[in-house]
């Protein structure tokens, strides 16, 4: 184990060697079923690096619970106990899902959180007409193509203990925001929030002003293109546009960053698209589905098109800055299993 200024850093065995007697409810098929498509996530694995985890986020969670009830019996309120929020960030295709899916299934299994309910991003993305008609059906997953008012409305709703709280739901065959269709969030005893962009600074997760990312300049230096708007942008004159200055992991308890290298994310997220090539492109009505015939050669040339276009910038430009900003850091390596953990000092 290592010790800096504000981070304790464990190896893949010292992390597993943590919480032996902590409970671990799962078995080889559950794991099989809430493993994202391509991660080669095991029991083994589950066992060594989220049993502990579990247990890690178990204590925080009735921590926060105990200083709430006596908060409020100091204030002489009234008020139920409101759900514990975490918050899970990282890169497309770096199994930022899995590690929700089994986080829930494990805390859920604890007495003192039986309801933790998983929310992604997803639906918080503008519908495929909203983008197309602001021209930004190709920087989907940006900053810029979340109703990040809405997903700030949702975590204040939730947090203030609103006993019914829906999610517009998304459809990953599709492509898009199904009309209609919502996820109901009943008072959880915890919350897992899983996206792209959940550790973003206020500035970034509004667009400003890194709308147009890439031209090489400083965040805070680039220009808006707006009529009556300043050449250079501050955090004064983006709070004057977007309203507030509140960042989405404000309403978290605790944050995890899952990080991979570049490269290895690359091979990860070609590999996942010759696995949906097989299974969601063939499906009626899926957006994709032009992939589906499509030879091997010219679906990796088109992946990688994708890749370096707008999840690789998107990386390097959004999500991978923030990965400072979590509480708990999971590092993955090339064969896609935690090698280390980086925990911030309380």
């Amino acid at each position: 184990m290592e010790s800096n200024r504000h981070l304790v850093t464990f190896t893949h065995d010292e992390w597993s060697a943590l919480a032996k007697n902590a409970p671990l409810p799962l078995t080889h098929t559950d794991v099989r079923h809430l493993k994202a498509l391509g991660d080669p996530i095991d029991l083994a694995e589950a066992d060594a690096i989220y049993r502990p985890l579990s247990a890690l986020l178990q204590m925080y969670a009735q921590e926060i619970g105990d200083l709430h009830r006596k908060t409020s019996d100091f204030l002489g309120l009234r008020e139920q106990r409101t759900p514990f929020v975490i918050g899970i960030a990282g890169s497309v295709a770096v199994g930022k899902s899995t590690t929700a899916r089994l986080l829930q299934e494990l805390l859920r299994r604890w007495p003192y959180t039986p309801r933790v309910d998983l929310v992604t991003t997803d639906g918080f993305l503008y519908p495929n007409a909203v983008l197309e008609e602001r021209s930004l059906m190709d920087r989907k997953g940006f900053p810029e193509s979340y109703d990040h008012a809405a997903l700030l409305d949702f975590l204040r709703r939730v947090k203030s203990g609103e006993d019914r709280v829906e999610v517009p739901r998304y459809d990953h065959v599709i492509y898009d925001i199904v009309p209609g269709q919502h996820q109901v969030v009943a008072h959880p005893d915890i919350l897992i929030l899983e996206g792209l962009n959940v550790l973003q600074p206020p500035l970034l997760a509004a667009g400003w002003p890194n709308r147009n990312a890439g031209d090489g300049t400083a965040a805070g230096k680039r220009a808006d293109s707006r009529p009556g708007a300043p050449a250079r942008v501050t955090p004064t004159d983006a709070a004057f546009y977007t309203g507030n200055l509140t960042a989405v992991s404000d309403f978290f308890d605790v944050s995890i960053y899952v990080d991979a290298s570049p490269e290895d994310l690359e091979t990860w997220y070609l590999s996942r698209i010759f696995k949906l090539r097989d299974v969601a492109f063939n499906l009626p009505g899926a957006y994709f589905h032009q992939f589906a015939d499509m030879p091997d050669a010219e679906l990796r040339a088109r992946s990688l098109d994708i890749w370096n276009a707008i999840n690789l910038p998107n990386l390097l430009e959004n999500i991978q800055p923030t990965r400072e900003r979590a509480d708990i850091m999971l590092c993955k390596g090339a064969d896609h299993r935690v090698q280390r953990i980086h925990l911030r000092k309380l």
